[in-house]
């Protein structure tokens, strides 16, 4: 039977805590709980209210791996759920509200994925997002300077932009928007994604096609789209090591000249949030969400 530990009064089970989920590194699932639970303070504001899609690994991130977006079988009651419109009829998904509804969805070992809407309004978009995934041999350096380059053509639209990891080989830009929906968003970023391939056209590709990506930044504005998803900050990774979707600050973009300087893990978020805070947190501030041109 699995241990029970009581968080913020309720009763949560937590498993095979020993279990090795990274055998590179040999992290294992309680390092992994604890790295939650270490991190909730900055995590959670950016996973309230949000539908979150699970992208779940549980015998690590060379096993199963499995995206899961209806509430789970098994799911505590105390748990808040919401319904969620979709293209083929409502559904009902997790909102992870606090401790102990995080403390319940990290024990399934998962990824959190986020909508740029949440659940009181999904007819309104208040994130933008831009996905910057370079074609190999482009890594994410390359990313840097298309982002620095986004970054000052938002900003002439009156948008702030703010950069994390992708906790892969990419990076995200995201900006606080208002007063428009998710298609209103999408336009805009692939209007931005076109203009930018145009500006670099050695560097940036803003279509999907595999072809056209080896060596290139992929400036992927999709995920604006009401049904897409993007990986939560803060969220760990279902990679070979213990990678997480890191904030940065713009003098560590300007300043990245090897890829290795942007690869964070999960021991590097604490010092880092004790040094600089949660860096995405304007994007709460209703103030500085821009409406769009």
């Amino acid at each position: 039977m699995a241990p029970i530990t009581e968080v913020e009064g309720r009763r949560v089970a937590l498993s095979n805590l020993d279990k090795v989920l990274y055998p590179a590194t040999g992290f294992t699932k309680g390092e992994l709980l604890h790295y939650y639970a270490t991190t909730a303070e900055v995590l959670l504001p950016h996973l309230r209210d949000r539908p979150v899609s699970f992208l779940r690994y549980p015998d690590g991130p060379d096993g199963q791996v499995f995206f899961a977006k209806n509430v789970p079988p098994g799911t505590p009651e105390w748990v808040t759920t919401a319904e969620v419109p979709r293209s083929e009829g409502p559904a009902r998904m997790v909102l992870v509200q606090d401790l102990a509804s995080l403390m319940w969805a990290a024990n399934l070992v998962t990824e959190f994925h986020t909508h740029q809407w949440t659940a009181d309004d999904p007819g309104e978009a208040d994130r933008l997002v831009f996905d910057l995934d370079p074609g190999p041999p482009a890594t994410v350096v390359h990313c840097c300077e298309v982002a620095l380059w986004l970054r000052e053509r938002l900003a002439a639209d009156g948008i702030e932009a703010y950069a994390k990891t992708s906790g892969a080989k990419g990076l995200h830009l995201l900006a606080g928007v208002r007063g428009a929906s998710s298609e209103r968003v999408s336009e805009y970023a692939k209007a931005l994604a076109t203009e930018a391939e145009r500006a670099l056209p050695r560097l940036v590709v803003h279509r999907m096609t595999r072809s056209l990506r080896p060596g290139k930044v992929f400036v992927d504005w999709s995920q604006n789209a009401a049904r897409k998803t993007t990986a939560t900050p803060y969220t760990m990774r279902a990679r070979s090591a213990p990678a997480v979707s890191t904030p940065v600050t713009w003098e560590e973009v300007a300043g990245c000249r090897r890829a290795e300087q942007f690869v964070f893990g999960a021991d590097d978020i604490g010092p880092r949030v004790q040094d600089y805070g949660d860096l995405l947190a304007p994007l709460f501030e209703r103030r500085r969400a821009a409406s769009l041109p």
